[in-house]
């Protein structure tokens, strides 16, 4: 490492720290930030009642806050502004990867917020997701030599792959293009790079239905994917993954069953977008997901298939989710995380040792997993007595239920109303008496 290298990846604080303490130091911060700031969300969402309250719907028994993102994505803004800057040996665009990636954060998280406590219909939500998306492209210009104006996308654009081939001569695989130019010959490019980014948001989303699930996974896929970027020398890009796997880490205890707070749509969609952008700044990182994500993945994937099958809508509401049945087998909520904590942990560590033609079969590999755990929840659903229902109820075993139960307090605190609640009918109160005096 030389001092260049130190130089260029350092604080932006009056001192500066080597690489890998840079690393450690942004990942620390970023995780104490979450932890602290999610305190505050709780506090604020449970005094202006902005809860997720039981539902038929619901696994959870009492109102419980649900915008955790919030204290995430702060935590990422803080944490990235005080430790991020891109080495010797980045991209040149990558520090205008960062600041897009931190506006498009910045619109999915508001417009999510407002989902999460208003309510939103599906295309306003895919439009804004569409509008990240171009953000992220950074369509724009440059000024040639000769004065004229080249255009190009200044951002993240997938638009090659390594390539796996020993028969293929190529270091690369693409898709038409070798550079980020903005051309016809583009499109493709970029619809792929759309449909990844849109379906990682959304994988994320829908894989967010028990306590702690999503946010240990994708912390054990930030995690890889910091520890690709290191071993691959692109350390600014491991600083800023390790930035973004501590902030969902200091969320995680607040999260972890009986959850405290929930990330709402506002989190999955800011962490589906921060794990498809950081799979791609630096290249060599979507395999590993691919692998790594694969059991969600392939979840979402068959679930939206079967339901077009039936003639629904791709979102429409059902329990057939792999988590679900998976509860429906006698798993308590802690064991179903459990088990896709080990699944994704497994095919990380076989994703960071297979050469570039072994993580086909790897890939593979999952797909030979989720047809093992298919197999074996259809068996013990038999057993017990147990019958998922594809238009939406909840599965009931015959002999009971091993559904979670939240250790709340009693069950007139539970439905007690918050705080603003509270001021809003003493405000109302007092209008009446003042009525009742003029008259």
């Amino acid at each position: 490492m030389t001092q260049a290298d130190i130089a260029q990846v350092q604080l932006l604080l009056p001192f500066n720290l080597p690489p890998l303490a840079t690393l450690l130091a942004g990942g620390v911060c970023a995780f104490l930030c979450a932890y602290l700031f999610t305190f505050g969300v709780i506090a604020f969402c449970r005094k202006v009642g902005w809860l997720d309250r039981p539902a038929e719907r619901r696994v959870h028994k009492i109102a419980v806050p649900r915008l955790g993102g919030v204290g995430m994505f702060l935590a990422f803004v803080i944490a990235s502004l005080l430790f991020y800057s891109p080495g010797v040996k980045s991209k040149p665009d990558e520090i205008i990867s960062y600041w897009l990636f931190l506006v498009a954060a910045l619109l999915i998280v508001l417009v999510h917020v407002y989902d999460d406590v208003k309510g939103l219909k599906p295309l306003p939500k895919l439009l804004a997701q569409t509008i990240a998306v171009v953000i992220m492209l950074g369509p724009g210009w440059t000024v040639t030599s000769k004065g004229t104006l080249h255009y190009v996308f200044h951002g993240v654009l997938l638009f090659g792959f390594n390539n796996p081939f020993a028969w293929y001569h190529e270091s690369v695989i693409t898709l038409f293009i070798h550079n980020p130019d903005i051309t016809l010959a583009a499109i493709p490019a970029v619809l792929f790079t759309w449909f990844w980014m849109v379906g990682m948001m959304n994988t994320v989303n829908l894989i967010d239905g028990l306590d702690g699930l999503a946010t240990g996974v994708v912390v054990i896929t930030g995690l890889f994917i910091t520890i690709i970027s290191w071993t691959l020398g692109q350390q600014s890009i491991a600083i800023l993954a390790a930035i973004f796997t501590g902030a969902v880490l200091g969320f995680l205890p607040h999260n972890w069953n009986p959850a405290r707070i929930f990330m709402g749509d506002t989190g999955s969609q800011f962490l589906g977008l921060g794990l498809a952008v950081l799979s791609i700044m630096g290249g060599a990182k979507v395999a590993l997901v691919l692998m790594v994500l694969g059991i969600p993945i392939l979840d979402v994937a068959v679930v939206m298939l079967n339901r077009i099958r039936r003639g629904q809508h791709p979102l429409h509401y059902d329990k057939t989710h792999l988590h679900y049945r998976l509860m429906a087998t006698g798993l308590s909520v802690k064991q179903i995380c459990y088990v896709f904590y080990g699944l994704t942990i497994l095919f990380g560590v076989m994703a960071l040792n297979l050469s570039r033609i072994y993580k086909l079969a790897g890939i593979g590999l999952v797909g030979v997993a989720m047809v093992g755990l298919i197999i074996w929840m259809d068996y013990r659903q038999r057993q017990r007595g147990v019958h998922i229902k594809l238009d939406g109820p909840e599965p009931q075993p015959s002999g009971g239920t091993n559904l979670p139960v939240d250790h709340g307090s009693d069950e007139n605190e539970r439905n007690a109303p918050s705080e603003y609640e509270a001021e809003q009918v003493a405000e109302m109160r007092r209008k009446e008496v003042e009525r009742h005096r003029v008259r």
